[in-house]
């Protein structure tokens, strides 16, 4: 591509609008993300012990928050469903665990998560109305709670909240 194309195409107003636009636009579109971390399984499997970890830091004490479990799974997975321990750590070296389960398929067997080919993304929504009540460090960390020692054709986990 010539330098003069380039400039003479770079001051068009209507190019130039569209290049404002486009870049609006992709940029608007996750503007309520507050955190947003997956972390890749091993390709040998996710053993029972291993622990996904995630650190957000909280400054904002009276904002809610909807809080989401990423998770990326190939169809050659053997179950419709996941469980997973969410272990919690707030500030205060408080600690919760939940456990919970994640619906990766209909009753027919049809995959719910987005996706082509082998491989499927869920994005599940755990809590609603989440409220941090501390300010300062958060730890969570995930560990698959299925009965079986590793566990197979789970690709990603991870952990996405948004801000209301």
């Amino acid at each position: 591509m010539n330098r003069s194309f380039l400039k003479n195409n770079l001051t068009n107003p209507i190019i130039l609008l569209f290049i404002y636009a486009s870049i609006c636009l992709v940029t608007s579109c996750d503007q309520n993300r507050f955190f947003d971390q997956s972390v890749k399984i091993p390709e040998t499997g996710w053993h029972l012990d291993s622990v996904a970890m995630f650190e957000l830091e909280v400054m904002d004490t009276l904002g809610f928050y909807s809080f989401y479990i990423n998770l990326r799974n190939t169809t050659d997975y053997t179950y419709s469903n996941f469980y997973l321990f969410l272990n919690t750590t707030l500030p205060d070296r408080e600690h919760a665990r939940d456990t919970i389960e994640l619906i990766l398929a209909d009753k027919k067997g049809k995959w719910i998560g987005k996706g082509s080919g082998r491989l499927r993304d869920n994005q599940i929504l755990i809590r609603p109305n989440l409220h941090f009540p501390l300010k300062g460090k958060y730890v969570f960390g995930i560990q698959h709670a299925m009965r079986d020692t590793i566990l197979t054709d789970i690709k990603n986990i991870g952990i996405r909240i948004e801000k209301w």
